[in-house]
């Protein structure tokens, strides 16, 4: 087991604690680090953004602020003009030179969305919003929970890479939802899901697209609020963060907020 508390004194991110307590440990399957000690990782990582650390070290190139300047309302509406194109079959992603996109891409990625996505293998992100190399930022877990490698990985999207919008994409049929209403015993470390998923099933009961919708509006707060960075960037109107359904029978996408 691994002392949170010490670790904290000595620690660059002061105050980080864990959510299982002061002691860590592993092996009781503890998904997260607690409010606490994401909103202190935020800190830390603002103050390094503002002091010209990490955001100086990787600034965007003149190129990928010009390809990266549209609005967040601009990329949501990008996002739901693909999925409509996806739902009606004229997909124009496959259109494009893909060995030119591969040259263009291999040193720098601009993408103008990110999309925090179950790993739930019927929901092709890309496809879906008929995007190519480059355009999305794509980070995937079962039950689309904000956990904090997860925010983590979408500050790093908006502050480093310039994305202009998340959207936190929840679906049809979810198993990590089902799994999480049903509460039965599962091997491994698949319960350490059922944590971050559990507040959407009590506000919602027992249905699962209910559920699941409501999964997807409470981790677009969590990140709304949990992350001095992106909501920095969301008072100055750079940064916009979403939730929605993906119909997997249909392939549609309906906002929900």
């Amino acid at each position: 087991m691994i002392d949170c508390a010490a670790r904290s004194k000595t620690s660059k991110f002061t105050g980080i604690s864990c959510a299982c307590g002061p002691v860590h440990d592993a092996g009781a399957g503890c998904p997260t680090w607690s409010r606490r000690g994401l909103l202190g990782v935020g800190v830390a990582a603002a103050t390094s953004l503002a002091a010209g650390g990490f955001g100086a070290t990787l600034a965007l190139p003149a190129a990928a602020q010009a390809q990266s300047n549209i609005s967040p309302e601009e990329a949501v509406k990008q996002l739901m003009e693909g999925n409509k194109r996806f739902t009606q079959r004229q997909l124009t992603s496959f259109d494009e030179d893909l060995k030119e996109l591969k040259e263009n891409t291999a040193e720098l990625q601009t993408p103008f969305a990110a999309l925090l996505s179950c790993a739930d293998s019927r929901v092709p992100v890309e496809l879906i919003f008929d995007q190519s190399i480059g355009k999305l930022f794509v980070c995937r877990v079962a039950g689309n929970i904000a956990t904090a490698e997860l925010i983590a990985s979408l500050e790093y999207g908006a502050a480093v890479l310039g994305t202009k919008a998340i959207m936190v994409l929840a679906h049809a049929n979810c198993g990590a939802v089902k799994a999480t209403i049903d509460a039965k015993a599962v091997p491994g470390q698949i319960s350490t899901l059922y944590r971050s998923i559990r507040p959407a099933v009590e506000q919602a009961g027992p249905n699962l697209e209910a559920a699941s919708k409501a999964n997807a509006k409470i981790q677009a707060g969590l990140l709304r609020t949990s992350s001095p960075v992106l909501a920095e960037m969301i008072g100055k109107g750079q940064m916009k963060i979403v939730a929605a359904y993906y119909d997997v029978a249909n392939g549609a996408v309906t906002m929900l907020d």
